[in-house]
């Protein structure tokens, strides 16, 4: 009787590295990390955009390059589209032309996940502050805002299994950390945090709405009228303000009057000039005179109004 003798079996060859990820299905990539998910600030890349209205155009042949940690500011004479500009780099307005990126995402196709990185900080008429309600109703509703509408499913359920001692514990931090980056002390207020909004002064409203806009730890922020009655120290101190914002790592975005010589901290400073004719021009390109104020600006500041109050129905 003869024995069989089992076949050897034959050796296994390492499988070669191809990036994927070994739990996610066969023949299925791991799919790459969500831009709006990525830490620091965004860039923005911005190439020939510009946005057409019921009365014409209220900005166009815009250009704008600016890495993450920057401060852009966009300047030019009332009318021309600053503010829509603004809003359109967050995703707030739609473009008519051109092609914009905001920390790698397109502006486009994929403005809903740029609004989930870019807060505004304070622009009037889309995001005004409640006057008869304090600071501290005012930071509490937004920690309340973020908890319930900010947060990825995945992080909002890790935080619901959490004691109410440590969801108290995580609002407070969040708190702390936002108004220590914009520089608001609250003792330094008439009442401390029950201090109504109408009593601040322009400096103190504008460091809450940026400390407001710093809960949800956006990429990117965007401030109008920066400058806009202040004298020459206050509006030095907003523009530190931003800057070391932008110094940990935030991009800004400010709308003002007359764009500074420099930031602080050599903080990465653009300056986008807009133009009612051409759209946009570089800093060098700029008049020494603003042009005086004709029908078309009028017109263009219509059309403005107009878009103001359809982004705060939206």
């Amino acid at each position: 009787m003869t024995r069989h003798q089992p076949e050897p079996e034959p050796q296994r060859q390492p499988e070669p590295d191809t990036g994927r990820d070994p739990a996610a299905p066969a023949g299925r990539a791991a799919p790459a990390p969500d831009p709006a998910e990525l830490p620091g600030g965004a860039a923005v890349e911005a190439e020939g955009i510009g946005l057409k209205g019921p009365r014409g155009w209220v900005f166009r042949e815009v250009t704008v390059e600016a890495a993450p940690g920057s401060v852009v500011a966009l300047t030019g004479a009332s009318g021309t589209g600053r503010t829509c500009l603004l809003l359109a780099l967050t995703g707030r307005m739609k473009l008519t032309e051109g092609e914009a990126r905001i920390g790698g995402l397109r502006l486009r196709k994929q403005a809903a996940a740029i609004r989930r990185t870019a807060a505004l900080a304070h622009v009037p008429g889309v995001d005004d502050l409640e006057p008869s309600l304090t600071v501290g109703e005012h930071l509490r509703e937004r920690v309340l805002l973020q908890r319930r509408y900010g947060t990825a499913p995945l992080a909002a359920l890790k935080a619901a299994l959490r004691s109410p001692r440590q969801r108290r514990a995580d609002a407070r931090r969040v708190h702390d950390e936002a108004l220590a980056a914009a520089g608001l002390d609250l003792a330094t207020l008439p009442k401390g945090p029950r201090t109504a909004v109408r009593d601040l002064e322009r400096l103190e409203r504008l460091r809450l709405c940026v400390a407001l806009a710093l809960i949800g730890r956006p990429r990117l922020i965007a401030v109008d009228d920066v400058d806009l009655k202040l004298s020459a120290p206050l509006r030095e101190e907003a523009w530190a303000l931003l800057a070391s914002v932008a110094a940990s790592g935030v991009t800004v975005l400010a709308v003002c009057g007359e764009a500074p010589a420099g930031l602080p901290g050599d903080v990465p400073l653009v300056v986008v000039v807009t133009d009612r004719a051409t759209g946009a021009r570089t800093a060098e390109d700029a008049p020494a005179e603003p042009a005086p104020k004709t029908d078309d600006t009028d017109e263009t500041e219509k059309e403005t109004a107009d878009a103001l109050a359809e982004t705060g129905r939206a």
